[in-house]
């Protein structure tokens, strides 16, 4: 990986006139690649830059690296005319604050539900045609945003819940296998695997995805993006395709904390379609909303905990190692205390789904909630998740059937409900959570669990805990990997003044197709 990738370069040619607009803005080269929300909105206070010309800049991205990385499902028809609406509107004299998010493209999961041209149909045949009956709540805050719905995200299809031993991370049937764009042969996890890759490739500029268990943090963490996993509750869940709803969450994968945050703004709060879980969790919105809490000094004084245990299956001579205790020492130097060596009681029952009771309930509320989803469509080629089974053993072909099966389908198909055996599961969830996360964090006073990688994942999984991870690095083959930082329910402002503190002072993420960079297409 020492040449530039040719490929890149000449799809990338016609785009060029758009790529730096205008030469510069107060004496700086303004770039729509990488550019940041802020840098957006400054070039639109500028009339450097339209919306439209934005929208037509990351179309002009996907049609040129789609084809390789499939990370987006459908492009939206009608995103100019979304732009076109947002130039307009910004053009009024009358218009005063219109938002971080106005103009702004996104991409959505492709299980999150749009009431327009788009289908919505977590990345299987099953769904395609299927009619939903409104946007989902967080969607319907986009647009009163003034967001352009750029488009859907592939994803593990189905959550990988079709089989969780057997579907690759980013595969599903209507985009193909997702592709890294730092390493072709590199995992690009999943579930929210599309929303992680356009991010990273510059193919949007802010996406939506969702996390059950890793779905967020994980694609985040090997696309080098920014991907916020919020307290269950603090964004609705209405109109999105469900898994687990006692643990579900939306969040935002961003290639900045800024963007994240911003984003984060729009899509939280309470909403009466999802009563329950937004309702407890609307307590913690604090007034002002989140905003107020990137601060370049929020290191200082933050105690953080380190559980050695979680990442201590990395193997020796990995540069993640030396690379996290580093960025340790960086966190010390901005203010922070370092709570080392600590323990996590049961750890090795939470971080096992089928001993913690987490896979137990998943089965169990995947059918059913799926089944109520189905049943709400105003049409559909499929009802129940028995029709699903259905459809994919009538299409093995089209669903690769023979290659990833559906065995989880099939195990999740023989339950029945939330009974004795799921009530003891999620109350055997909870009293870990309480006895070992929970107790570790208030005993020795930490304001977050900070990890390298993806291993704190099944702790904030099985209590339902925020997580945010930042880009922390690159390995000796060029795959990305973040520091992740974890707390308590509702610490969403704690985890924003840690994690930008931390990006301001490093700065690490690079785009892809850099000069350390080749991508071959597989």
């Amino acid at each position: 990986m020492t040449v530039a990738n040719p490929l890149y370069s000449l799809l990338l040619t016609p785009l060029i006139s758009l790529l730096i607009i205008l030469g510069t803005i107060e004496g700086v080269e303004f770039r729509i690649e990488e550019a940041t929300i802020e840098q957006i909105e400054w070039a639109f206070g500028a009339n450097k830059l339209t919306s439209r010309q934005l929208v037509d800049f990351y179309i002009g991205q996907i049609q040129a690296l789609n084809p390789l990385l499939r990370s987006v499902v459908e492009l939206n028809p009608d995103a100019q005319d979304q732009a076109d609406k947002a130039d307009l509107e910004r053009s009024n004299i009358e218009c005063r604050s219109l938002g971080k998010l106005h103009g702004i493209p996104v991409l959505l999961k492709d299980t999150i539900a749009t009431k327009d041209k788009l289908n919505t149909t977590a990345g299987s045949y099953a769904l395609l045609g299927s009619v939903v009956a409104r946007d989902a709540t967080v969607v319907e805050r986009l647009r009163k945003a003034g967001a352009v719905i750029l488009g859907k995200a592939s994803l593990s299809e189905w959550y990988k819940f079709r089989s969780l031993s057997h579907v690759p991370n980013g595969w599903c049937a209507r985009a193909g296998q997702g592709v890294n764009p730092y390493s072709s042969s590199g995992d690009p996890c999943g579930s929210s695997s599309g929303s992680a890759i356009s991010v990273a490739a510059n193919m949007v500029a802010v996406s939506v995805g969702s996390e059950t268990h890793s779905s967020i943090i994980c694609p985040a963490d090997h696309n080098s993006v920014v991907g916020f996993k919020p307290t269950v509750g603090l964004t609705s869940r209405a109109g999105v395709i469900p898994v687990m709803p006692s643990r579900d969450t939306i969040g935002p994968i961003c290639r900045t904390v800024s963007d994240a945050v911003y984003l984060l703004d729009v899509i939280a709060g309470f909403d009466p379609r999802d009563y329950e879980a937004t309702k407890a969790a609307a307590k913690f919105i604090p007034v002002g909303g989140y905003k107020q809490f990137l601060n370049m000094n929020g290191l200082e004084g933050k105690r953080l905990g380190v559980v050695r245990r979680l990442f201590s299956t990395l193997l020796n001579g990995s540069t993640v190692i030396p690379t996290f205790e580093g960025h340790l020492d960086t966190l010390r130097k901005k203010g922070a205390v370092i709570v080392d060596n600590l323990e996590i009681e049961n750890v090795d029952i939470i971080l096992n789904p089928g001993r913690s009771g987490e896979l137990t309930v998943m089965m169990a509320e995947f059918k059913l909630y799926l089944n109520d989803y189905l049943k709400e469509l105003l049409t559909s080629p499929v009802r129940s998740l028995a029709d699903v089974i259905a459809f994919n053993q009538n299409n093995p072909e089209l669903e690769k059937l023979y290659e990833y099966g559906q065995d989880t389908f099939i195990a999740a198909e023989k339950t029945n409900g939330i009974g004795e055996k799921e009530k003891k599961a999620l109350e055997m969830m909870e009293k870990l959570s309480q006895e070992g996360f929970q107790k570790m964090m208030m005993e020795n006073e930490l304001d977050a669990l900070v990890t390298p990688g993806t291993g704190a994942i099944p702790i904030m999984a099985v209590g339902g805990y925020p997580a945010i991870t930042v880009p922390a690095g690159y390995d000796s083959t060029g795959m990305p990997f973040g520091i992740s930082f974890g707390a308590l329910k509702g610490m969403e402002p704690k985890l924003i003044e840690i994690a930008y503190a931390f990006e301001q002072a490093t700065m690490l993420r690079r785009p892809p197709f850099s000069e350390s960079f080749k991508l071959t297409s597989s």
